[in-house]
């Protein structure tokens, strides 16, 4: 159940730093928030605003607090396979996601299906680049860098689910920082003093709105059928090992968005920074830390978070911190038993397990947020 923190803001989280809450708060006191901000459980300090949060406001949005991997998220796939039908180990599947899905900073390759995909999702209201169309053209159907992720998984049921976690690639962070940057030139146009400067907003009506809007949209399409695509090669490459499979389903959803909902008798914009949308029967994925578990689940509607719940762990670290107080060596021991690239132990010890919340509270803190359909545990991983 939630608790209120500070003034306009309700928060699920039962582990939460006096900074994150600090951060919220100031969100919270904009003139344009109509109603409280919803904190997450896995709630944490992020850049521009806090990661976690669940921002409504009326005639205005603030471009840094979708931030500048625009509509990340997750894609899951269950299939009709069980443990039984995987070789001994997985390693053999490694090298194909390696080559099909490149990931890492600036990672691109040729997709021969690019023209399909990129069909379907239009063109941004910004016109681009030469560079910037190229690089629309390769990164589609990439990974990234970070905490983004590929992995096989077992449900307690012993079936084999993929999951994937990515968002709008490079193109998705340029049109966020030009929009993000437009934001603040306009307060400093119009001699408007903000808590934080991250905190510019663009007001609706205006051209400036209107164009991050129809950049913000383009840029989800764009980031939901990357993972769509990249959903389907690794389903591919997986059943290219087994030699047979189907697909059963599959739950594609943005943690990084904002769009128009109506809560609490208003028409608002609501900005999820690092949460998903679970209204009452909608699917999602949250997705523990490497060496965790992760869940399938169901939202419940619940109003006081305005249809939401938390898109995974949330750091507890910052990069930086977990470098320097976690180690390889036990990275390695966290991920024993599990196909992994351990040969990148010392570049991934930003993502040990140690350095996130832990999963389980996270979950216990959301009960009112979301039901468990299923419990995923890793047995491949693979980062860039």
């Amino acid at each position: 159940m939630p608790q209120q923190v500070a003034p306009g803001l309700l928060s699920w989280a039962s582990d939460i730093e006096p900074g994150t809450v600090e951060q919220a708060a100031r969100a919270a006191r904009l003139p344009f928030v109509p109603s409280h901000v919803a904190l997450m459980p896995d709630a944490h300090v992020g850049m521009g605003a806090t990661v976690g949060s669940v921002i409504p406001t009326q005639g205005a949005i603030i471009p840094s607090a979708v931030g500048v991997d625009i509509g990340c998220g997750m894609v899951a796939t269950e299939t009709d396979l069980t443990a039984a039908d995987l070789p001994g180990g997985l390693a053999v599947l490694m090298p194909l996601v390696e080559q099909r899905i490149p990931a890492g900073v600036g990672k691109g390759h040729d997709d021969p299906r690019v023209d399909a995909f990129l069909g379907q999702v239009g063109t941004p209201h910004t016109s681009l680049t030469g560079k910037q169309e190229s690089t629309t053209i390769s990164q589609f159907g990439t990974l990234g860098s970070g905490n983004h992720f590929v992995e096989v998984c077992l449900d307690e049921r012993d079936h084999v689910w993929t999951v994937l976690h990515s968002g709008s690639r490079g193109i998705g962070n340029q049109l966020a920082q030009r929009h993000i940057g437009e934001a603040k030139k306009l307060m400093k146009q119009y001699f408007i003093t903000l808590e934080d400067p991250d905190l510019a907003y663009l007001v609706q009506g205006t051209p400036q709105f209107t164009a991050y809007i129809e950049d913000m949209l383009w840029a989800q399409r764009y980031a939901m059928a990357s993972r769509a695509r990249m959903a389907e090669v690794l389903v591919a490459s997986l059943f290219e090992i087994v030699g047979h499979g189907s697909a059963l389903r599959t739950i594609n959803a943005h943690h990084n968005f904002t769009q128009q909902e109506r809560h609490h008798g208003r028409d608002v914009w609501i900005t999820r920074k690092g949460a998903i949308k679970a209204a009452g029967g909608d699917e999602g994925i949250i997705p523990g830390s490497m060496g965790t578990r992760s869940y399938i689940v169901t939202g419940l509607g619940n109003p006081a978070s305005y249809n939401s719940c938390s898109h995974g762990a949330g750091r507890r670290m910052s990069r930086t911190e977990a470098r320097k107080k976690l180690t390889a060596a036990s990275l390695t021991e966290a991920m024993d038993g599990r196909t992994w690239n351990a040969d990148r132990a010392e570049a991934l010890v930003d993502e040990h397990p140690e350095a996130y919340k832990s999963i389980d509270q996270v979950m216990a803190d959301q009960r009112d947020l979301v039901t468990v359909q299923h419990t995923l545990r890793q047995i491949f991983n693979y980062k860039g």
